[in-house]
């Protein structure tokens, strides 16, 4: 069995030595935040994803990430790659996802949750919700390490200047070891300044800046065959050790608000989102046997530039009428994104032995001609509303959308991409019963289909823009006052992109996710909530070159058929502070490659916690303790068809939070 170097766990030592003084500090009383925001400045010791999660869709409270989807994958998609994402409801085009200096909340809405959400998408909806400084001074600091050495340490704060302007000031610093011991370490900083210059308007301007000082690249595996690779080393840095690169990431923009009149909203945001590197490289094991040998091949790009400035203007206009509320949403969105790549140097440094890093020394680098890619879009739209109280809700929406993407190619000319496309959204929700809700739903979407991976050999080239749709349908059950259970059905329709007989990612055929998902969330009892979901997928298909045991198969690269996920928080009542919490995951065995002929098996994790609440100093605080895949599960972790590393293994963590 491998031992982690007694220094690795120097920085989780120096936390957990102080658990002595901790526990004898006075404890806190487990209430929910008293009126405040959820992973608020000032209140977050109180994070929990499992008792402030409100389903097992997917959501993140600080740190802490909960529930069957994420960001990456919901209903077997990216809802990120295909640019599906609000920050404070308002679109936004993310080359880089928001900080949790900006950003300390997000949940995934399908369903009956993406009702409220104006303009729903297939695949879900990412929401980040936005860090807004309050009228109160307030700060929280946060202490974090792990037995594998990594530690960081975050800051915010709230500093009103006066009745109307008040600042959020925000820092980071992290030096992290990897699963496979890569490093990388960074940097990060923010100002969101909330100003109301009248009665009634709010501007809130922000910069989000995170500078990565040294960025370990990982190692990927490649088989030789179709097999699976033999298990993998686990915190080894194979190397060489000038595979890694720097790089500044931005989120830039300004949010406005104007309550125009009681019953006019106009909400605004404007947003640059970038990306630069200084150097980026693709690490490979190519050929590799289960005698753990292989051929190493680096890719190297030189300077790499990713921006993207979007933005929405949104007027709302709100009717009442005793228990049914009209609201009327008139709306313009737009993107206008460019992209530098290309011009990469491969290098075959030879034969490698999994188990021996590699040494090779740095050669030089001889890059060619950089290619550029500028997309533009423009869509504006409609849509209504309605809430009758007791009775039921309806959404309906229409969209014209605009897009036009421009690619220079490295033999010259230009590769055009044009599409102008009607989309539309209609939601219909009724009360069953006071306790029961039952929805239907269709949506249709133009979405992007992401950039091709690092091993394929149109690396980095953006793809483009995809026709998609999506119907759904299901229930809202109350089983209590607290505890509700969802549960829906979905059909999900794309093209399918993956890796072609020449190693080109690009459209195979098309791919259809049908589904059932479910959640119950609440608490049981006063000391003990749970947070349950699971989805139960069956993927396929279908195109020309198409066959069962031919070269395409039936089924998509990752897909996994059923995922199951259980949360508990417990409070026992006789230690009034102290939570034990735990986290069971499984998912079925998930296919990796094009041909469908490997598939990774299926895997069970467990990851087991708990928390201290106290008072230091009469502020609040909290110490969190948490060994994650107790039981030392090892597995391959899917990186793309036919593309491998491991899975991480048990990790010891903790952190502590103070409030003020």
């Amino acid at each position: 069995m491998r031992r982690p170097a007694p220094a690795a766990f120097a920085s989780l030592a120096l936390l957990l030595a102080a658990l002595p003084l901790l526990l004898a500090a006075p404890a806190l009383a487990q209430t929910a935040p008293a009126g405040g925001a959820v992973a608020a400045t000032g209140d977050r010791a109180a994070e929990n994803a499992v008792r402030q999660a409100g389903d097992a869709f997917g959501s993140t409270i600080g740190r802490e990430v909960i529930g069957i989807y994420n960001q990456m994958n919901v209903r077997g998609f990216s809802p990120i790659a295909a640019g599906n994402v609000r920050i404070d409801g308002l679109y936004f085009d993310p080359v880089v996802p928001p900080s949790t200096r900006i950003s300390r909340t997000t949940t995934i809405r399908v369903g009956l949750s993406a009702l409220g959400s104006p303009f729903p998408a297939p695949t879900g909806l990412v929401d980040f919700g936005f860090r807004r400084p309050g009228n109160q001074a307030a700060a929280s600091a946060l202490l974090a390490a792990d037995a594998w050495g990594t530690t960081n340490a975050e800051a915010d704060a709230v500093l009103p200047v006066d009745d109307r302007l008040s600042l959020g000031l925000g820092a980071s610093m992290r030096f992290e070891s990897g699963p496979d011991a890569t490093r990388e370490n960074s940097f990060g900083g923010t100002l969101i300044a909330r100003w109301n210059p009248a009665p009634g308007v709010t501007l809130i301007p922000f910069v989000s800046l995170l500078h990565q000082s040294l960025d370990d690249h990982r190692l990927t595996f490649q088989t030789a065959g179709e097999y699976l690779p033999p298990l993998l080393p686990r915190r080894q840095r194979f190397g060489p050790d000038w595979v890694n690169g720097t790089g500044l990431d931005a989120n830039i923009g300004v949010l406005a608000d104007w309550q125009v009149a009681p019953e006019w909203l106009l909400r605004a945001g404007l947003f640059r989102s970038s990306r630069n590197r200084e150097r980026q490289m693709t690490n490979l094991v190519r050929g590799l046997v289960a005698g753990r040998t292989g051929t190493q091949r680096v890719i190297v790009d030189p300077r790499l530039a990713f921006a993207s400035i979007s933005g929405e203007v949104r007027l709302t206009r709100q009717i009442d009428e005793g228990p049914r509320r009209h609201q009327i949403h008139f709306a313009v969105r737009g993107r206008s994104g460019d992209r530098r790549f290309g011009g990469s140097d491969t290098l075959e440094l030879g034969p490698v032995q999994i188990d021996t890093p590699s040494k090779v020394p740095e050669p030089l680098f001889r890059f060619g001609q950089q290619q550029f890619d500028d997309v533009k879009q423009l869509t504006g739209g409609i849509a209504y509303e309605g809430r009758w109280l007791g009775v039921g809700e309806v959404a309906a929406g229409l969209q014209w959308t605009d897009y036009k993407k421009r690619i220079d190619l490295p033999t010259g000319g230009v590769q055009a991409t044009d599409d102008r496309l009607l989309l539309y959204n209609v939601t219909l929700a009724a009360n069953i019963t006071d306790a029961l809700v039952i929805y239907a739903g269709t949506v249709n979407g133009l979405e992007e289909s992401g950039i091709a991976p690092g091993n394929a050999a149109n690396r980095n080239e953006a793809l483009p823009a995809i026709r998609t749709r999506q119907f759904d349908a299901g229930l809202r059950w109350a089983l209590t006052d607290q505890i509700k259970l969802v549960a829906g059905v979905f059909d999900i329709t794309k093209p399918y992109f993956n890796l072609d007989a020449n190693n080109r990612f690009d459209v195979l055929g098309d791919v259809v996710n049908r589904g059932v998902e479910a959640s119950v969330a609440g608490p049981l009892t006063k000391s003990l909530s749970i947070v349950a979901g699971g989805v139960w997928l069956w993927p396929k298909v279908s195109g020309p070159g198409v066959v069962a045991g031919g070269a395409i198969g039936p089924r998509p690269v990752g897909a996994i058929s059923q995922r199951i996920e259980f949360s508990a928080d417990w409070r026992p009542p006789f230690a009034p502070g102290l939570s034990f919490d735990t986290r069971l995951a499984w998912r079925s065995s998930e296919t990796a490659t094009v041909s469908n002929r490997v598939a990774i098996p299926a895997r069970s994790i467990v990851d087991l916690g708990g928390r201290y609440r106290f008072k230091m100093a009469g502020n609040n605080a909290l110490l969190r303790v948490q060994i994650s895949n107790l039981f030392d599960v090892e597995a391959h972790d899917l990186r793309g068809a036919g593309a491998y590393g491991p899975i991480p293994g048990r990790l010891a963590q903790a952190y502590v939070t103070f409030d003020f």
